[in-house]
């Protein structure tokens, strides 16, 4: 390890520290994990590491202490990393509005929204501070800007990738993938999902696809999600190597419920940790059954995992009325379009039942969006632009959609506990009269719950106690494990991510990517992209 320590500009003297891209050959093919992987792997061994995801697409996103918002791919990296997270460290997110639009978040702050056609095929996007005209091309000076800072100040710069390097339509506008590569300099390491079936073809394909320039980028492979005795994979890697000239560093074996934040889906984080591994039964009598409302463009679903991760917990994402019936608590999640979420729950039916719940006093929790919801009436001329719309009408309050988004780290106490959380929202809520108890600059109504604020049930203590009022109220004599804290479930996942990398890929030859860079004499697959790409 002696050579990557130092590299960086840690000891002062403004050298610039080692990187590497990690890119995939599809969508979900493990980029997240190894990113996350290598990070933990080197922090162990005393190296400055971070992560760099130049691009995301995800709802869930996450606030950092100077207040930015950031993908919480890139929260949950910096964690293996064991840094804080920065803005620099995702400059360019992206926040669907819907099949066509989204919010562009520019160095942790939201500077427009832009079409899909308008941000890939469009001019440029400004600097912050100005709105954006359309586009992504000049977007990768501020993206390789913060990754040299990046590397001046750490010995290694882990990069994510986005999608697939083989998106030869989206080619002249990347700065996430091999126009980041290009233009930092970066080896590549592509990843490949082989639980999915034709991982061979698809690392062949996805270096083909690429001009020459881009493949002299492409320096190994990973598998990832194998199942049985590598001996057997063994002889096509070396076919893989013939053929392409690059070795495979990794073959990672499928590991069930790895519990990280990744950029959007129901089957990330803690909860697929719950579902697939070994859990301990109920402390008290009963189990709790929780049901999350799985609106449209549901944001930060991750503020659930640390309810799933309690023994006696049950948690469901439902979207049928019926499915409520036998939960004893219901959670309405934050979503990314408040208007839409409630004309979903009436035509789905799920309004009404969740007003006879509230009036049966029976728990509901709103987080974020979903307190927004609870209320009485919403004005939006931000969001969906729909003006003045009826709430559900549990709570006593009135939401107003800002154009400038509370971006905020609060703490604060409820329940008698403390509690920390993060919030992302652009509605400002007004609490009217009628609250029978103030929560976390929301408040409750009867069995009704409503905050803002994101990450709240993490606090182990405040999570114990709004449980313990929730079985209460549903008559369940369930009791919350004493001894579960969920930011040492989160540490024991991390290291399970680093023990992949350590224990299954090979470790040397990372190292040499991340401080030698691009090695020399890569040879060109065929057939490549008539004429290049840029």
């Amino acid at each position: 390890m002696s050579g990557i320590r130092g590299k960086g500009g840690t000891d002062g003297s403004g050298a610039r520290g080692g990187g590497l891209l990690v890119a995939g050959t599809t969508s979900d093919a493990g980029k997240s994990v190894v990113t996350a992987g290598i990070c933990r792997w080197l922090a162990r061994k005393g190296v400055s590491v971070v992560p760099f995801k130049a691009q995301n697409m995800s709802l869930n996103s996450f606030v950092t202490r100077e207040g930015a918002e950031i993908g919480r791919a890139q929260a949950m990296q910096a964690a293996a990393a064991r840094v804080e997270p920065s803005a620099l460290m995702n400059p360019v997110l992206l926040k669907p509005g819907g099949d066509r639009s989204s919010q562009v978040v520019l160095l942790g702050k939201p500077v427009g929204e832009l079409s899909a056609r308008g941000y890939f095929g469009g001019p440029g996007v400004p600097s912050p501070g100005e709105r954006p005209a359309a586009g992504r091309e000049g977007l990768l000076g501020t993206v390789t800007e913060c990754l040299e800072e990046l590397r001046r100040n750490h010995d290694a710069v882990i990069c994510e990738g986005a999608g697939s390097p083989a998106e030869i339509n989206l080619r002249r506008t990347d700065i996430v993938n091999m126009g980041l590569a290009r233009a930092a300099g970066l080896p590549v390491v592509v990843v490949g999902d082989i639980d999915r079936g034709g991982v061979f073809a698809s690392f062949f394909g996805t270096t083909a696809l690429l001009s020459a320039a881009d493949q002299r980028h492409v320096a190994a492979y990973v598998v990832n999600k194998f199942r049985g005795d590598v001996s057997l994979l063994e002889p096509g890697l070396e076919m893989l190597r013939d053929l392409t000239g690059r070795p495979t560093v990794g073959v990672l074996p499928f590991a069930h419920g790895l519990g990280i934040d990744e950029e959007d889906g129901l089957r990330v984080s803690l909860r697929g940790t719950v579902r697939e591994s070994v859990v301990a039964p109920p402390y008290g009598a009963d189990v709790l059954r929780i049901a999350v409302a799985a609106v449209p463009l549901m944001s930060n679903f991750t503020d659930v995992d640390a309810l799933a991760a309690e023994p006696g917990v049950i948690v469901r994402f439902v979207d049928r009325p019926e499915e409520l019936a036998d939960a004893d608590l219901v959670v309405l999640p934050g979503t990314r379009g408040t208007v839409r979420a409630l004309q979903w729950l009436r035509e789905r039916g799920l309004a009404d039942a969740i007003a006879r719940r509230a009036a049966e006093g029976r728990p509901v929790l709103g987080l974020c969006g979903g307190f927004q919801a609870l209320g009485e009436r919403i004005e939006d001329e931000v969001e969906s632009r729909a003006g003045t719309v009826t709430g559900l009408g549990l709570l006593p309050v009135r939401v107003r959609f800002a154009a400038e988004k509370t971006l905020a780290r609060p703490v604060g106490e409820a329940l008698g506990e403390p509690v920390a959380g993060y919030e992302i929202h652009h509605g400002v809520a007004e609490l009217l009269d009628g609250a029978e108890e103030p929560f976390l600059d929301g408040c409750r109504v009867g069995s009704v719950w409503g905050t803002h604020w994101h990450g709240s049930l993490e606090s182990d203590g405040f999570r114990r106690a709004f449980l313990r009022r929730v079985a209460a109220t549903a008559g369940r004599a369930f009791v919350p494990a004493p001894d579960t804290r969920f930011g040492e479930l989160r540490e024991e996942q991390l290291d399970r991510l680093g023990d992949l990398i350590e224990e299954h890929a090979d470790t040397d030859a990372l190292l040499r990517l991340i401080e030698e860079g691009v090695p020399d004499g890569l040879p060109f697959v065929p057939p490549g992209v008539p004429g290049g790409t840029t």
